[in-house]
């Protein structure tokens, strides 16, 4: 691959992105990456390329939250008019267009900072470091990972006013978005007697149009917030950044995340919590929104 080039990520700041211009860095053949990226990609294929932008609007799997799709297509240089002159050769044609259909996006794992988009040509292969390129979002999956991130916080948020004080060594730990497998864990043994409790306050969280902000936080503000914490590994910090991405539904939650989200918690849809299982001190709350 080319010399390593830190990837702005587009979306962090504005969630609303569904197409972005932007310029290649690199593209690589799959079968020529380093191996640790390789393995990042088990649906890759040596009929497969990666493309390395210098800014993106996909959202790269992590944080419980699946990878965009979408396509990377060529945008063809416009020559200038200008007058005819009958002493000089026409312009030469623009080069000819090429559409990247990407099915995996992740962060590189060999050079910090970069996003890998992995997928084929769907028409001839004419891109090359340097080409302006537009991305555009598959939004109606974009739209149905940011409802069940969003409302994985709602369930957190939820269970954390209802159980934080009822349940010994409660903490809220990690959570999955993906559409079959959404779910949240907690330390602590939350019984099943507390599903319908928390469903009720889920509703109300969701019928109460919370409006979901974004933010920037040094570690200074979320100590001045009594949320120290939440203050994230210093590693999880964006490229070139020194302020960690918050999350925070108005009236409720503050989450350190760096996923896509709805608005207010209302865009989430119907929300609902589909079982509690408990074990090793390890309690998961499934859910799912429709």
């Amino acid at each position: 691959m080319a010399s390593p080039s830190k990837t702005r990520l587009a979306f962090q700041y504005d969630g609303k992105l569904s197409r972005l211009k932007t310029h290649v860095h690199s593209v690589t053949p799959f079968a020529a990456l380093e191996e640790g990226n390789r393995l990042l990609f088990k649906q890759g294929s040596d009929g497969d390329f990666v493309i390395v932008t210098n800014e993106t609007i996909f959202h790269p799997q992590g944080g419980g939250q699946p990878s965009d799709e979408g396509i990377i297509k060529s945008v063809a240089a416009q020559n200038a008019p200008s007058s005819p002159d009958t002493h000089t050769s026409p312009p030469p044609p623009p080069p000819p267009s090429s559409s990247f259909q990407v099915k995996a996006v992740r962060m590189d794992a060999v050079h910090e900072g970069q996003v890998l988009h992995l997928g084929a040509f769907i028409s001839p292969q004419h891109m090359a470091s340097g080409d302006e390129v537009e991305q555009l979002l598959d939004q109606d999956k974009r739209l149905l990972y940011s409802r069940l991130h969003t409302a994985g916080h709602v369930l957190g948020s939820a269970v954390r006013s209802l159980l934080e004080t009822q349940v010994p060594g409660f903490d809220e730990l990690k959570a999955s978005h993906f559409p079959d497998s959404a779910a949240c864990e907690f330390h602590g043994a939350i019984e099943a007697r507390w599903k319908e409790a928390i469903q009720a306050r889920v509703d109300e969280y969701v019928r109460g149009s919370m409006p979901v902000e974004i933010e920037f936080w040094t570690e200074d503000d979320f100590r001045a917030r009594g949320l120290a914490r939440l203050i994230p590994d210093r590693r999880l910090l964006p490229p070139g950044e020194d302020r960690f991405r918050v999350v925070r539904i108005v009236g409720a939650e503050v989450y350190p995340c760096g996923g896509t989200h709805v608005e207010r918690t209302d865009l989430c849809g119907e929300t609902r919590v589909k079982k509690i299982a408990r074990s090793k001190g390890i309690s998961r709350v499934s859910y799912t929104v429709s």
